[in-house]
């Protein structure tokens, strides 16, 4: 990763713009909107295909070609549907997250990434509009061990180097989902480059717990392929951008 985030809008100029993520939420100027609905998650048909690494995380892909799979409800028109998961992570437990609480990191984030199908043809199409993109943010605490979460860090070893994939078949993402699904929302971007003010972000209140052992692995991934010069793949995140006026809006009374 030559160029890091501070780089960024040297290349994409939208890294400068008035929608970018990830932000810093302070529950206490949340604004409480009774007019949310519940989320609706329903990852039942889960049709995982594989784990890669891309060089900047790591990621699950997923078949997107109906709504089985998708998110509807909470602040979303329509439904979207799973494109992937991924990861953001520190080199240590005091940092990692990508949103804070407060201006206080959590030493994982989790990102389910979807789109909008009803109104664009691919996700690429979908990436680049404004209403394209609904990503579900969780956030990962350090604690007992998560038993869903093994069959996803035992296998992080064949994606050891940027630019492997290995298959990862029929893994059910609402097993990385807490019980409750209250939320904050509010319209953002990407949080890597093309950083496209696409998204509208969803961030859950519960946090998950994963165990020290199953976080170890996460930061045995390379930022490097086989060939280069090995670089550790930690804080793979971007730090909080300015509000510029949004309004984050919670699902629930504070």
């Amino acid at each position: 990763m030559s160029e890091g985030p501070p780089e960024w809008y040297k290349s994409y100029p939208i890294a400068q713009g008035n929608h970018q993520s990830p932000i810093d939420i302070i529950p206490t100027q949340a604004i409480y909107d009774p007019c949310l609905k519940p989320l609706s998650i329903s990852y039942e048909s889960c049709s995982s295909i594989d784990i890669s690494n891309n060089g900047h995380s790591v990621m699950v892909d997923f078949k997107d070609v109906d709504d089985k799979t998708a998110v509807s409800g909470g602040p979303l028109e329509d439904p979207y549907r799973l494109k992937q998961f991924h990861f953001h992570w520190g080199a240590s437990q005091d940092s990692g997250s990508e949103h804070t609480i407060d201006g206080n990191p959590f030493p994982c984030e989790l990102h389910l990434v979807h789109w909008n199908a009803k109104k664009y043809v691919t996700f690429e199409e979908a990436a680049a509009a404004p209403d394209g993109l609904a990503v579900i943010g969780v956030f990962l605490e350090i604690g007992e061990e998560h038993a869903s979460m093994n069959r996803l860090t035992d296998a992080l070893y064949m994606v050891k180097f940027k630019g492997t994939k290995a298959q990862f078949k029929s893994f059910d993402p609402s097993s990385l989902l807490p019980s409750c699904l209250d939320y904050w929302t509010y319209p953002g971007s990407l949080t890597t480059p093309p950083l496209n003010e696409s998204v509208t972000w969803i961030v859950l209140k519960e946090t998950i717990r994963i165990s020290d052992k199953q976080m170890e692995k996460f930061r045995t991934l390379l930022f490097t392929t086989e060939e280069d010069e090995r670089i550790q793949m930690v804080n793979n995140f971007r730090p909080a951008q300015p509000l510029k006026g949004r309004v984050v809006r919670a699902s629930f009374k504070a």
